[in-house]
């Protein structure tokens, strides 16, 4: 198994991820109505815009071609601070194993790899959301519960 950022040729294979992953957990089923060509446009332009750029990170755990997990990081800058240097901190989500290679440590060695990443380039912290189902699996891996943070969702 490889493991190493996303590269453009692993783009149909993470629109077709995100998808899944999308329709996995869609609770209300009107995911699936959708179309997947619209969605599929707007992935593919946000992709390609984060594997050129320097602010999105995507990991992928790869055998022969075939992406079997991925992890999409984001890096947020801080505002810097007199008296020490300001290092970004890294968000992550779109946590994902494809269903037949989930349960065999593939993302484990995925988060292992993203914190040897986040060590070596002196990021802050990384933060994730997880899902209720998550929970122990970022636990397993060396992640503290935090404190919710405070949401605002303007009326539309």
């Amino acid at each position: 198994m490889n493991i190493r950022p996303a590269q453009p040729q692993d783009i149909p294979q993470l629109i077709k991820m995100r998808w899944d992953f999308t329709i996995e957990h869609d609770e209300t089923g009107k995911v699936k109505d959708t179309s997947y060509q619209v969605f599929e446009k707007e992935c593919r332009a946000f992709l390609e815009s984060a594997i050129e750029g320097q602010k999105w990170w995507i990991w992928v755990a790869e055998e022969e071609g075939k992406v079997l997990s991925h992890i999409y990081t984001e890096l947020v800058e801080k505002v810097p601070r007199p008296g020490r240097v300001t290092y970004p901190f890294v968000f992550m989500t779109n946590v994902y194993t494809l269903p037949d290679y989930r349960g065999k440590g593939i993302g484990s060695q995925l988060l292992k790899a993203i914190h040897e990443w986040v060590k070596e380039h002196r990021y802050e912290f990384v933060i994730v959301w997880p899902s209720e189902d998550s929970v122990d699996y970022y636990e397993r891996n060396d992640y503290n519960r935090a404190t919710e943070p405070m949401e605002y969702f303007p009326e539309s």
